[in-house]
């Protein structure tokens, strides 16, 4: 007698796909800045979409922010919410400095990231954070990145005073009231005469908005030509901050108001 054998179709095992995420930072904000972030975006997006074994889960991008703290990088936390929702198994970035420069907060986020099951690979050290010695090179590493960004700051420090010492101005912004002549303030007398008599008007009694409007209807506009709003009368009013903040340490002018 025939025996029939049943063969149980089998359906091919498809391979879970890791989803991948990439974080990317620029501390300073500048049109060449801007361009480098949306450079790294760029090649994230497409190195994670072009990867059959990778399911993108978006890059995380914080402009104009410092990596030495993660409390106001808000890509970076949204990006840490996600991994927290299991939303995420790798993350990618550029380096160390771009993922935090602060040693403590580094490791920290790394170990707590390795906890869920997380890998973070840095690009430019070649370090996965999952690896046996991913740890011990991360801090290391780190160490250097905290210590690099105290020297520039310290650096930055150091020319700020340099230049108070020398009576160089802390930045040239435009004030109302002055124009710059070279590294010196200098007295606009039209826009001085209408700065003193904003402030005779303060105090008098009249509020911004009263002054503001006072000027709107002799047709007084802003050096861009626009309405002066209640805010452009803050601003006037403040504008002595302002000046100090220019003048600060070793040159003083003469106050208009």
């Amino acid at each position: 007698m025939k025996t029939v054998e049943k063969v149980e179709r089998k359906l091919p095992v498809l391979k879970t796909r890791k989803r991948v995420a990439a974080y990317a930072r620029v501390s300073m904000e500048s049109e060449r800045m801007q361009h480098s972030l949306s450079a790294q975006v760029s090649y994230y997006s497409a190195l994670i979409q072009k990867n059959p074994e990778w399911e993108y889960a978006g890059v995380f991008a914080d402009y104009g922010l410092s990596g030495t703290g993660t409390k106001k990088r808000e890509e970076f936390n949204r990006m840490l919410d996600e991994c927290e929702a299991g939303n995420i198994d790798i993350i990618l970035t550029k380096s160390i400095q771009r993922f935090a420069r602060n040693t403590v907060d580094l490791l920290n986020t790394v170990r707590h990231l390795k906890d869920l099951g997380i890998e973070v690979r840095f690009e430019k050290e070649n370090i996965n954070s999952l690896s046996g010695d991913g740890e011990l090179m991360l801090s290391i590493l780190a160490s250097f990145a905290q210590e690099e960004s105290r020297s520039i700051s310290e650096n930055v420090k150091w020319g700020t005073i340099k230049r108070f010492k020398q009576g160089i101005p802390n930045g040239k912004f435009s004030i109302f009231g002055y124009e710059w002549q070279d590294d010196k303030l200098v007295i606009v007398p039209d826009e001085a005469e209408i700065i003193r008599w904003m402030y005779a008007e303060y105090m008098k009694g009249a509020s911004r908005i009263e002054i503001g409007r006072a000027l709107m209807e002799r047709g007084i506009y802003t050096r861009q030509s626009v309405n002066r709003e209640t805010s452009c009368c803050d601003r006037k009013f403040t504008s002595l901050l302002d000046l100090s903040s220019q003048i600060i340490s070793k040159c003083f002018c003469r106050i208009i108001y």
